[in-house]
């Protein structure tokens, strides 16, 4: 993805924080979400399948695995709110749907991050669930080493996020 695009996803995540006057974490994903006309609907999936999205009607409908942790569930309607905003014209014409997130390292197509609305719906997420402007307030001045396994864990507890999520996000931003 270019340096534009990726500037676009992360100005339309920060936007929709702002609009809800998100100012510290756990962000509301839920509300966030449902404040866009979005029906959220949890059923039992296949183990493999997070989510889905899709239009029905012109009413913007994300289904999320119930069997799948809280925490998982909230990264799967996040990045499932990226794909709605970030490729509506795609998911108005048809259901798409997740097997696994590229982030998760879950399949050899995941695993070469080749899928670039894959990617995006990532990075949208990523920004929703941990955007950069509360982690580096929760990391405050001190020094911070991305190996040191309680900070990582505690900030991935606060934000309420799976470990590997934030792992990948500290990542991303500070390494």
């Amino acid at each position: 993805m270019n340096e534009r695009k990726r500037r676009v996803i992360l100005r339309r995540a920060r936007a929709l924080l702002q609009d809800n006057q998100v100012t510290a974490p756990p962000v509301p994903v839920e509300r966030v979400v449902k404040g866009l006309s979005v029906q959220l609907r949890f059923s039992p999936l296949d183990q493999e399948l997070s989510g889905m999205v899709y239009v029905k009607d012109e009413t913007p409908i994300i289904g999320v695995n119930a069997i799948h942790h809280p925490n998982r569930q909230r990264f799967t309607i996040a990045h499932e709110c990226g794909h709605l905003l970030l490729h509506r014209d795609r998911v108005t014409q048809e259901v798409h749907v997740d097997k696994a997130f590229p982030m998760l390292m879950r399949d050899s197509v995941s695993a070469a991050g080749v899928d670039e609305m894959e990617i995006e719906a990532n990075l949208f997420a990523a920004e929703l669930l941990m955007p950069e402007f509360l982690l580096t307030e929760a990391l405050g001045n001190a020094p911070f080493d991305i190996d040191d396994d309680a900070t990582v864990s505690a900030l991935a507890r606060r934000f309420r996020v799976s470990l590997s999520a934030m792992q990948f996000r500290l990542g991303y931003l500070f390494a």
